[in-house]
């Protein structure tokens, strides 16, 4: 039996949250082959679902992408890497994923 999980809710990114479009933040899987392109496939099936014309995810530059490529998804942009969210008025820890690139990846 598959044992997998996809979250899936609204964009992170103000500017994305338009009202039609939902983002798949976060999935995991029992290392079943395949299981990460069947939880992308099911997330837009159900997305399209309940309305919503587009699903995005965001992959770190060291993700290969064969689980969205095999789902059919496609690579919309690149983002350069951030240096972190501190700033003066608001100080705040690294958590690791400053100084990493990311690609923003679409449903089909």
């Amino acid at each position: 039996m598959l044992r997998a999980v996809a979250i899936v809710g609204r964009p992170v990114a103000r500017h994305l949250d338009d009202g039609a479009t939902l983002e798949v933040t976060r999935t995991a899987s029992d290392g079943a082959r395949n299981a990460n392109s069947v939880l992308y496939g099911a997330s837009w099936r159900a997305a399209k679902a309940l309305g919503y014309q587009r699903l995005i995810t965001f992959a770190q530059s060291g993700v290969s992408g064969a689980s969205l490529r095999g789902a059919g998804w496609g690579l919309i942009a690149g983002r350069p890497p951030r240096a972190g969210w501190h700033t003066p008025s608001r100080p705040r820890a690294s958590h690791g994923t400053d100084d990493i690139a990311r690609f923003l990846w679409q449903a089909p």
